[in-house]
């Protein structure tokens, strides 16, 4: 995952602002207690973030890997 597919998923799960405001309030404690956006500034993997914002908000595992899942095909994901 590069780190404009996990913005564009973040946009996606949490669209209107919603993701990028969670992207700065949210703790991943598997990171070390830091931000999704200080993980990312630190040079962390963005697949780890991800994975890891993923966990914490209880999202379906079939949203690890959404960047490789088509737009349009989205809507059919399911936990």
């Amino acid at each position: 995952m590069r780190e404009s597919e996990f913005w564009a998923a973040v946009d996606w799960v949490y669209p209107n602002g919603r993701g990028h405001s969670l992207a700065e309030d949210l703790v991943l404690s598997a990171l070390g207690d830091v931000s999704p956006r200080e993980a990312l500034d630190a040079g962390e993997n963005p697949q780890r973030v991800w994975e890891a914002m993923c966990d914490a908000m209880d999202l379906p595992s079939s949203y690890y890997f959404i960047n490789r899942v088509k737009p349009e095909d989205r809507d059919r994901l399911v936990g």
